[in-house]
């Protein structure tokens, strides 16, 4: 998928000269002439970069830049200046802003430093990832994971809702994977020593976690092992 920078900038020939040369590269372009219009564009639609002139209508570039930052720092932000605004420069890497290039500029070096700050994005989601699965409260197998602390669950990209006691239950399975849990051991986990009820709660409870996560999917992963309670597991082409 073809990356997406917004062009904020009010000299339209500047900006329709910066949009055919991006789209030559193969990123997909949007154009605004104003700070407000620019906002506007930025929270309607997803971009993974933002050219933003420092001098705009209506609303400010380092206005703009503030108010982005106010809400996410993820986004890269490069500032179009002008050769005499040193301290609009030093304004803006101040607030957030990830580069900046002096006009004139020549359109090859402004395309270096696209490169470069996209690039050392998608190095920063790729560590972001590592580092949520290096979670010691993070769990996943089989297209299914789940986080102790902020209790989100989710299946091949679908996010689940569990009560407390689903989530509690699928939470045991999850971090016993491959493991033949008997119906006693789940009670004492999920349920407590202390709980004296029929031990066929358990069943009833993994009826209704399978109907959340295992229904109408290619990829079961509860398994009944008759006789002795449940373990999850990825299916085999024997089974």
């Amino acid at each position: 998928m073809a990356e997406r920078i917004l062009i904020i900038e009010d000299e339209e020939k500047i900006a329709r000269v910066l949009q055919l040369e991006l789209e030559f590269e193969g990123y997909e372009t949007g154009i605004a002439y104003t700070g407000s219009d620019g906002l506007i564009l930025y929270r309607e639609q997803q971009w993974d970069l933002i050219l933003l002139d420092i001098m705009l209508p209506v609303i400010s570039g380092i206005d703009v830049l503030k108010r982005i930052r106010a809400t996410e720092y993820s986004t890269p932000i490069i500032m179009l200046t002008a050769k005499d605004e040193l301290e609009d420069k030093v304004t803006g890497l101040d607030l957030g802003a990830n580069d900046y290039i002096t006009k004139p500029f020549e359109i090859e070096e402004l395309l270096a430093r696209i490169r470069v700050a996209l690039r050392f994005q998608r190095e920063k989601q790729k560590n972001d990832v590592k580092d949520i699965k290096k979670d010691i409260y993070f769990h996943e197998y089989g297209g299914l994971s789940m986080h102790e602390k902020t209790r989100e669950v989710n299946k091949d990209g679908l996010s689940i809702d569990l009560t407390p006691r689903e989530f509690e239950l699928l939470l045991y399975l999850l971090k016993h994977p491959k493991q033949v849990l008997t119906r006693e051991q789940i009670l004492d986990r999920v349920w407590g020593y202390d709980y004296y009820g029929d031990t066929n709660v358990v069943d009833v409870y993994i009826r209704y976690v399978r109907q959340k996560i295992d229904k109408g999917t290619n990829n079961p992963l509860i398994h009944t092992v008759r006789g002795v309670g449940y373990v999850l597991k990825e299916k085999t082409h024997e089974t």
